[in-house]
């Protein structure tokens, strides 16, 4: 609420490494895609100022591990009774801190990639069942009609309450091509939906884009990773190379966006800017105190550019939001962000996992925590949809429908007979999306001021 190719890579060293995160928590996530920032060398573990430990808590501790050993109705390994114990300290801090064992930080390391098993889906937990955050394009999820807000009750027949999140997690992932009903609640729906769901290998293409028409374009970004940066760039210039001349605005949808990469959002940021911060991160530590610049250049010259958000749109979403926006680059349209502005710190352990540890928030330009607040859209939008009204059955009279009428002097013009292509079924889906609708329409108004 997580990209320059080769910027980021995870690579196991002699020494452990710091990775900095971004996204919604990926040991609780379905889609396990989001969100390294960076990474850096740990320190070692003997220039680490240790405080005094609490010897007297840490008695009742074990006074409790021991009665567990002794009186539990079943056996429990002690591995299992100190990694629930580890898991209990970490989430009990805030939603993003918590353990990932080897398999999990495995997972975390694949998901920057791109390509990763699962449904699809952004979750979190709230008061006891599963939420989706939000749905990732072209998944298995999105397809099945996961909408962001759902509570998902049930999985199968298990109902969610009383679950853990990883519990709930490892239920949803599966063998691709397996199916999974998940019974969800949806805000306006009288009862429980049922939406059943085939698992999937889910590759994720993060930056789409097209022309909406002469000299508009549209760029989606469905989640930041390694190669978002770049490939955003190539998709303006293969804009520019079909429009046959520089665009005059842009649309940037970061829509049900929730996160990733750090890098990948200033990459994106700094596509856009000349110069000027773009975020920063605050901390206890040394190492949690980050500045990121951008550099000159500006891939668009200036070019108007509407950034829609919505409640879904997360993390690196609201960096590269807070960004354009504080610097006046762009107007933010839609629903206010998730609030999502803590950076995660991943700290490899001996035994092949990591903790992930929450050890700062991020900042935008001009000083802005959205932690728990979100970005607040420039121009605010109702959730609505648009259709268009049938044709008239007769068609009104004009002056080229009277008699004798005076020819116009461009010679005559014949239209051909229209014909539905995909760009005619393009337009027609863009005409119900309001917010899309709107923003096109504020590029031409700026577009034609700027001319003047």
């Amino acid at each position: 609420m997580n990209t320059h190719t080769g910027v980021l890579q995870l690579m196991l060293k002699q020494k452990n490494l710091i990775l900095l995160m971004l996204g919604l928590v990926l040991g609780i996530l379905i889609s396990t895609g989001t969100a390294v920032l960076a990474e850096r060398e740990a320190s070692a573990p003997e220039a680490i100022a240790m405080e005094v430990l609490p010897y007297e808590d840490l008695r009742t501790f074990t006074e409790v591990f021991g009665r567990i050993k002794k009186d539990y109705v079943e056996p429990v390994p002690d591995k299992k009774l100190l990694e629930d114990a580890i898991r209990g300290m970490l989430t009990g801090l805030d939603p993003h801190s918590s353990y990932l064992d080897s398999d999990q930080y495995k997972e975390l390391k694949v998901g920057t990639t791109g390509q990763f098993g699962g449904l699809g889906i952004e979750v979190t937990m709230e008061n006891g069942y599963v939420k989706v955050v939000s749905p990732i394009d072209d998944t298995p999820a999105q397809r099945a009609g996961l909408k962001a807000g759902d509570l998902i009750i049930r999985l199968d027949e298990k109902p969610v309450k009383g679950m853990t999140l990883t519990d709930a997690v490892k239920i949803m992932r599966g063998k691709p091509g397996s199916d999974i009903t998940l019974t969800i609640v949806r805000e306006g729906e009288g009862a429980p939906l049922k939406i059943t769901i085939t698992r999937d290998i889910i590759k994720v293409q993060s930056v789409k884009s097209r022309l909406l028409e002469k000299d508009f374009g549209y760029l989606r970004i469905s989640s930041f990773q390694s190669p978002t940066g770049e490939a955003l760039k190539t998709a303006i210039k293969k804009l520019e190379k079909e429009n046959k001349s520089a665009l005059k605005g842009a649309v940037l949808d970061l829509r049900n966006n929730p996160g990733g990469v750090l890098n990948a959002a200033v990459s994106v940021s700094d596509a856009f800017l000349e110069k000027g911060l773009i975020v920063y991160t605050e901390g206890r530590i040394k190492d949690s105190e980050m500045k990121f610049n951008a550099s000159p250049d500006d891939i668009l010259n200036g070019a108007p550019i509407v950034v829609l958000i919505n409640a879904g749109s997360a993390s690196a979403s609201e960096i590269v939001a807070g960004a354009l926006q504080d610097h006046k680059r762009a107007v933010i349209m839609g629903e206010k962000s998730f609030g999502k502005g803590s950076v995660q710190t991943i700290l490899p352990t001996s035994n092949g996992g990591a903790v992930k540890l929450t050890t700062a928030r991020y900042y935008t330009p001009s000083g802005r925590s959205i932690q728990a607040e979100g970005i607040e859209p420039d121009i605010k939008l109702e959730r609505v949809k648009l259709e268009a009204l049938d044709a008239p059955k007769f068609k009104p009279v004009k002056e080229s429908d009277l008699s004798h009428h005076l020819s116009n002097g461009n010679g005559d013009k014949k239209e051909g007979k229209n014909k539905t292509s995909e760009k005619d079924k393009q337009k027609e889906l863009d005409l119900k999306d309001y917010a899309l609708h709107e923003a096109l329409n504020l590029l031409k108004g700026v577009s034609i001021i700027m001319k003047k």
